[in-house]
């Protein structure tokens, strides 16, 4: 029986250290080998070809959101299944969005993510139990936004999420974009609509995983 060839990316040594473990010591698994940032995740997966990339979402040089576009477009043949102690549905969603066939939580049991691994690699997807009623729940309010406008934010009401989370006031924004403080609370309050967000918080997750505060996380 040919082994799932499973390439690990996470920036803590430790952690890879016991992912490693746990597949190798599966009869249909082995670890091909290992990556600390997003850049080496991309490198790697164009050399080794692996069945299964399990890829952290925060990581330096080059953030998992990013990593699995560039893999979904270079390694077609290799899945890439997200691992992250996030559960925020914007989270999923931008990951899912940008090809990974699964998610999974760091905090969950080694069970999940060996049934991950096996799902994604027979060609499905697979959902972290914890986070399943969040996306489902995400998916629906998307469905009914349909109705009412776009998806996605406009690129106004990107750019005042982009201020917001580098820390600019409304009334500040307000002044670069030439516009009243009424309207950037109306761009932000669509926006926050459209992506199901709750509060800065999710904004600032947001604005790192599109890249907008810089390359390190």
């Amino acid at each position: 029986m040919n082994k799932l060839a499973v390439f690990l990316v996470d920036d803590h040594a430790i952690l890879r250290e016991g992912l490693k473990t746990l597949i190798d010591s599966q009869a249909d698994m082995r670890c091909v080998g290992e990556a600390s940032d997003g850049l080496a995740a991309v490198a790697g997966a164009q050399s080794l070809s692996p069945d299964v990339v399990v890829l952290d979402v925060s990581m330096p040089k080059l953030n998992g959101l990013q990593a699995t576009e560039q893999i979904v477009k270079c390694c077609p043949r290799s899945k890439v299944l997200s691992l992250t102690r996030h559960s925020e549905d914007s989270y999923v969603q931008q990951l899912l969005k940008a090809g990974a066939s699964g998610y999974v939580l760091k905090q969950s049991s080694s069970s999940i993510l060996l049934a991950a691994i096996r799902t994604v690699a027979a060609g499905q997807s697979y959902l972290d139990p914890a986070v399943t009623g969040k996306v489902v729940g995400g998916y629906v309010a998307k469905a009914e936004a349909r109705r009412t406008g776009p998806l996605e934010p406009s690129d106004r009401e990107n750019e005042v999420l982009r201020l917001i989370a580098l820390g600019y006031s409304n009334k500040e924004i307000a002044s670069q974009m030439s516009v009243s403080v009424k309207t950037v609370e109306v761009h932000k309050a669509n926006a926050m609509r459209k992506l199901n967000m709750r509060g800065r918080i999710d904004i600032v997750r947001f604005a790192v995983l599109q890249g907008w505060l810089g390359e390190n996380q």
